[in-house]
């Protein structure tokens, strides 16, 4: 590897606020918040919105979509000019 090209790598804990969960992990990303993780350092820490302690996916929360509505309200924005193009 070229010196001097690559990000610096570090430890920094992400914390997803919505389920109230932190994580230690490496990454190329810094912070100007720091927070003390359970072994008594000091690390940069990220705020995030969703992780997979969070999304619906991940917890088996997910919603089923109604696609049958939606493609009902398709037809009726687009169905006439739609099918008069093909």
């Amino acid at each position: 590897m070229k010196p001097r090209i690559h990000p610096v790598s570090r430890p920094v804990v992400f914390r997803d606020r919505a389920a109230d969960i932190a994580f230690l992990t490496r990454s190329t990303a810094d912070s100007a918040q720091r927070v003390e993780w359970q072994d008594g350092n000091t690390y940069p820490v990220i705020d995030v919105e969703v992780s997979s302690a969070s999304h619906p996916f991940y917890t088996g929360k997910s919603r089923v979509l109604d696609s049958a509505g939606r493609v009902e309200r398709f037809d009726r924005r687009y169905g006439t000019a739609a099918s008069a193009r093909s």
